[in-house]
């Protein structure tokens, strides 16, 4: 059989690059080596979060962005340092990416009935020097939907092509081989996994009852990154970073392994910056999981005291919400895989939200009444079920009993009530005057000066000793595993590059396995939004470069 373009991963990345090449009136082969039910592939558990500069929202909310202003917090991000080689496409993809996300990328993402949560939120403030890490502004969109709602309209785009004949999509067609000849690649090689009832997000069987071979004019690599893979995760850890986690938690589901680098890596594709990574610190165990070590990621906002395994706050400018890999750099180096959250009611209610869509059915159901109930006195739904059911959190009326119970938690008996009372005491002393020295206090402080932190997103400033915010509350926090930063190596067509920098004929990609474009468009660091935008930006761009290439 041979078409014109095989696609090998139905993940958002694929889906975009494949309703692309039909719209082109390109016949495409979709394979995935799971069940129909996981279509969208990890985009379909995303919160939904994607990076927009100087938009509607923003400018309704008194943000004042600009394309010039996003480059410059990219570049301090990113970090690129490795310019003349590894970084070289990435950094074109990057400014590319910002360009986009500056420009058409609202309106092209409008004209699928994709739609914005009207709140625009704040990832990773920072906490450096206006040229350091961090988005100066709020940038993170929420798709009003989520995942799904990302999903949706370019799996409707591929079924349709499916009806008329341009897409064959065959899940539990698990790739082993890309066929090479003459130095082109000309087709894929794989094993037909067995039918699997399996539902999304859920482990399924490996037992092989076929085996396929197929031909095309180009195949697109859109697999994915190493998230689930823990082992290629500790493999590859930068010594940066401290040593790798002795235990982790999943954010992604299992079939996230990695496979199809080495396999085209093997077909001359060059992978860089393997080094690195992104994996989130504020982790917890899932008291529902649908896959192996389901961990969730808290959302927080910048109140709560964060500290390291044995009791001791962490310094500046490790809050939450400000540098996800500084943190885990000041984690790892303290020895211990886990750290701690203390705070009050009042801030729960207001600062913890929870990543991902099965995590928000409110704004997964579109559901203006259910939003609405956030700002109800309580918990979100979802967060009191972890209160009440997960086995990482705390609940107490004394700092004494709150420890007791955070020992009892890990079994190490590191902690001293004394001492941490001693911190949370010092802290709340500098609440007694609108100044402080106290840089989280500050940020708090200043975050409230956003409207939309101060509304939905921050509480108001108070002592955590204060009975009437309380009770107390303590969060065990995990390393939870994510994304891949580095991967192949492509140029701005999505052509996979080989070790002399040459494209592989008929080889491109997109999407994670490309570092999200040119083997690492976010450099060391994200911005966030940026992950699957970048699926988004990598997955069209590929498509249309194939399309124009391909008679």
């Amino acid at each position: 059989m041979e078409m014109d373009v095989i696609v090998v991963g139905a993940g958002l990345a694929g889906l975009v690059a494949t309703a692309e090449l039909a719209d082109a009136g390109k016949r495409v082969l979709l394979l995935d080596q799971e069940p129909e039910a996981s279509m969208g592939g990890q985009a379909w558990w995303s919160f939904g979060g994607l990076f927009l500069v100087d938009s509607p929202e923003q400018r309704r909310l008194g943000i004042r962005d600009s394309k010039e202003l996003a480059w410059q917090d990219w570049l301090g991000t990113a970090g690129f340092d490795r310019e003349e080689d590894e970084d070289y496409w990435g950094k074109k993809w990057a400014e590319a990416y910002v360009e986009f996300a500056a420009g058409e990328k609202r309106e092209w993402l409008s004209s699928q009935g994709i739609r914005f949560f009207p709140v625009v939120g704040w990832a990773e403030r920072g906490g450096y020097l206006a040229e350091g890490h961090g988005n100066s502004v709020p940038r993170f969109h929420i798709v009003w939907g989520t995942g799904p709602g990302i999903v949706k309209p370019f799996e409707e785009r591929v079924r349709r092509a499916m009806e008329k004949g341009l897409v064959d999509y065959r899940p539990r067609h698990r790739v082993n081989e890309l066929m090479t000849e003459n130095d082109a690649v000309i087709g894929v090689g794989g094993s037909i996994l067995v039918p699997s009832s399996a539902g999304r997000g859920e482990a399924s069987s490996r037992e092989v009852v076929g085996d396929f071979t197929f031909h095309s004019k180009a195949v697109l690599v859109t697999s994915g990154g190493i998230g689930a893979n823990h082992d290629l995760i500790r493999t590859n850890w930068p010594a940066r970073l401290g040593k790798a986690p002795k235990t982790m938690i999943s954010g992604v589901p299992e079939h996230v392994d990695g496979r199809m680098l080495a396999i085209t890596e093997k077909a001359g594709g060059r992978i860089v910056n393997r080094d690195r990574m992104w994996h989130y610190t504020e982790g917890i165990k899932n008291w529902d999981p649908v896959w192996d070590k389901h961990g969730i990621r808290i959302l927080p906002g910048p109140s709560s005291l964060w500290l390291d395994a044995k009791g001791r706050r962490f310094p500046a400018p490790n809050f939450p919400g400000f540098d996800t890999l500084g943190t885990l750099e000041a984690i790892q180096k303290t020895g211990y895989d886990y750290s701690w959250f203390i705070l009050t009611q009042k801030i729960i209610e207001k600062e913890f939200a929870l990543s991902g869509s099965e995590q928000n059915p409110d704004l997964t159901g579109k559901s203006i009444r259910k939003v609405l109930s956030r700002v109800l006195p309580g918990a979100p739904a979802p967060v009191q079920a972890f209160m009440d059911k997960g086995e990482d959190f705390v609940i107490a009326g004394t700092v004494s009993e709150l420890v007791d119970g955070m020992n009892k938690i890990t079994g190490e008996n590191l902690l001293s009530a004394e001492e941490i009372e001693r911190q949370i005491l010092a802290r709340d002393r500098e609440m007694d005057n609108t100044f402080t020295k106290d840089l989280q206090i500050t940020a708090m402080r200043g975050a409230r000066n956003y409207i939309g932190d101060r509304f939905v997103r921050v509480a108001s400033p108070h002592k955590i000793l204060d009975p009437k915010k309380g009770p107390l509350i303590a969060v065990r926090l995990h390393i939870v595993s994510r994304k891949t930063l580095g991967g192949l190596q492509t140029d701005l067509s999505g052509r996979v590059l080989n070790a002399i920098g040459k494209p592989v004929t008929g080889l491109y990609a997109a999407g994670e396995v490309s570092g999200f474009g040119g083997g690492g468009v976010h450099g060391y660091r994200s911005m966030e939004g940026t992950f699957l935008g970048g699926c988004l930006f990598s997955g069209r761009q590929a498509g249309r470069a194939i399309a124009d290439n391909i008679d």
